[in-house]
């Protein structure tokens, strides 16, 4: 009687097991019948080599040697990413890192600090720019040659966790050391925002992360409170990144129902448009954006939004010509897959992805180097485009897809001075270490300077300079060829100019030194002077509310602008 209680007890959970066993025998075999014939190969070899190889070999690091070269066998953007290199492929997505906030160069095999981030780990217990790191946990770093992924892993770690620093100081004669605790550290992609001149803003946008629509937005409402009308947004060597970012950003200039992106996948899941929401603060304001050869994905779904609606002047060179979109898939082991799931048309219906084949990604990645060799960077006339893929834009004008999105304006290349001798000092890296060995020596009197203007009346003469560098670069192996040094001095000077401003108020104020010899940044300048960014928006509106046909319409898009996103890489 009571061993037939017991089994009226067990009675329910011998069921459920028993319930739960056949789904799961149930699944394995309908999962095993549904296995193609080349799955069950490569299940099977990977038992024979498990099972009967001469040598006892590791099948997981087997396969993780495998995955990559299974996946070049398929576009060339979708790549598989080890564990190990996640966190950091996804730094700069992610908009920061865990690290001790400085900026630093190897000189002489010493770790100097260029920059320490303001109200990061390093400011608050009190590095200094100019400071040589020469031991990191008590380990001796200065004169051992590391490599600077090296030392970047040394000074990077899980937030919370300290680092104990020993730093050479210029005014101390013994060696002083910090405990730095490791903090979030921010990674922008604006680099710089200012006012180029009284009525217009320059916006330098490096990338697309998940905190690049904010920086955006904030620079463009603090340009416009300094009586920004008009804007360059330059997307120059941009390689893409997450595509709401992108999308966010074009959002900003359009008006309600324009037309921004839209996708279509294998999957009807993948397929969506999104249009603008009307809640942009800048529709009216002119607008210049600068692409070239490395403008990229992300990059180019917002200068498609903007050429297609007739929305602003692009300038430049043609992009690269990625209309491919990338899910990031994590895999059991924490790493992760970046599988293309659609591609992205523009607003006008063109798809720019220029032509792969696949498994040859050797070839693809030489595309740039193709269109160089044929001249494309210097004449608008060598570039090829694919004439039966026509599209017109809202107010009427001709544009193609299938290879980068062509500017409205060109501007070439520029090697105006570009001589043997500054390509040899160059190579050599002498403009940057003759720079951070000026700033290093001046910088007491420099750091007093807080703007660009002000810092470049402390500067020496032009000739002072050049001569300066000249015999630097004598003393460093390069001989001085005068007839070269006159041709190339323009612009040896300037750079110099710029990388000491660079080492004394950051990297952010480069570009006001650089800009004012950057022939693309001058030919939107002298575009929006005559009024020719504004055409665009004149056109624009009188084209209101129509739309290439292969778009769907706004009522029936499945996707609304949303600052939270999704999270898909356009990288």
């Amino acid at each position: 009687m009571k061993s037939s209680k017991n089994l009226a007890a067990w009675l329910p959970l011998i069921i459920a097991v028993c319930m739960a066993a056949g789904i799961w025998i149930g699944l394995y075999v309908n999962r095993t019948y549904r296995l193609s014939d080349g799955e069950k190969k490569f299940s099977h070899v990977l038992e024979l080599i498990k099972d009967e190889y001469v040598e006892d070999i590791d099948v997981d690091s087997l396969i993780e040697m495998t995955m990559p070269n299974l996946l070049t066998n398929l576009d060339p953007h979708t790549v598989y990413i080890p564990a190990s290199e996640l966190k950091e492929v996804n730094s700069d997505l992610d908009g920061s890192f865990s690290g001790i906030g400085i900026s630093f160069t190897m000189f002489t095999d010493t770790i100097t600090v260029n920059e320490v981030i303001p109200g990061g780990p390093s400011d608050k217990v009190g590095l200094l720019a100019g400071d040589r790191i020469v031991t990191i946990n008590d380990s001796m770093v200065a004169g051992h040659n590391i490599p600077s992924t090296d030392i970047m892993k040394m000074l990077r770690g899980e937030k919370g966790t300290s680092v104990k620093l020993g730093i050479k100081r210029a005014n101390a004669k013994k060696r002083l050391v910090f405990d730095v605790i490791r903090g979030d550290i921010p990674v922008n992609s604006v680099l710089a925002s200012y006012m180029i001149n009284d009525s217009i803003g320059y916006i330098k946008v490096s990338k697309f992360g998940r905190t690049t629509y904010n920086e955006f937005f904030t620079s463009l409402v603090q340009l416009a409170a300094d009586g920004a009308s008009g804007y360059i947004v330059d997307l120059r060597g941009n390689g893409g990144g997450i595509m709401e970012a992108a999308i966010l950003m074009a959002n900003e200039f359009l008006p309600v129902n324009a037309p921004i992106v839209y996708t279509r996948g294998r999957n009807q899941d993948d397929d969506s448009a999104v249009y603008a929401d009307g809640n942009g603060s800048f529709s009216k304001a002119s607008l210049s954006v600068l692409i070239d050869e490395y403008s990229a994905s992300a990059s180019e779904i917002f200068a498609g939004a903007m050429q297609d609606n007739d929305r602003a002047l692009i300038i430049g060179r043609r992009s690269f010509g990625k209309g491919l979109v990338q899910r990031q898939t994590m895999l059991p082991d924490s790493s992760a897959i970046r599988i293309t799931v659609s591609r992205y048309y523009t607003p006008s219906g063109r798809c720019i992805q220029k032509e792969y084949s696949k498994g040859k990604r050797n070839q693809y990645e030489h595309e740039i180097l193709d269109r160089y060799d044929r001249g494309e960077f210097y004449d608008s006339d060598s570039i090829k485009l694919n004439l039966d893929l026509e599209y017109t834009t809202a107010g009427g004008r001709k544009v193609y897809g299938g290879g980068g999105i062509m500017p409205d304006v060109f501007v070439p290349n520029d090697t105006t001075g570009i001589t043997s001798y500054y390509v040899n000092v160059f190579n050599a890296g002498l403009p940057q270490k003759y720079a951070f060995d000026y700033s290093d020596k001046n910088r007491d009197r420099l750091s007093k300077s807080t703007d660009v203007k002000s810092l470049l009346r402390q500067l020496p003469g032009d000739d002072e300079i050049l001569q300066g560098f000249v015999s630097y670069a004598v003393a460093n192996g390069v001989p001085a060829r005068w007839y070269y040094i006159n041709i190339s001095s323009k612009i040896i000077v300037n750079y110099l100019k710029a990388l000491i401003v660079n080492d004394i108020l950051g990297s952010g104020y480069l570009y006001q030194v650089t800009n004012t010899q950057d022939n693309t940044v001058l030919k939107a300048l002298d575009e929006m002077k005559k009024g020719n960014a504004d055409a665009p928006i004149r056109s624009m509106e009188n084209h209101k509310g129509k739309k290439a046909a292969t778009v769907p319409s706004a009522t029936d898009s499945k996707n609304v602008i949303n600052e939270e996103g999704t999270d898909t890489v356009a990288n």
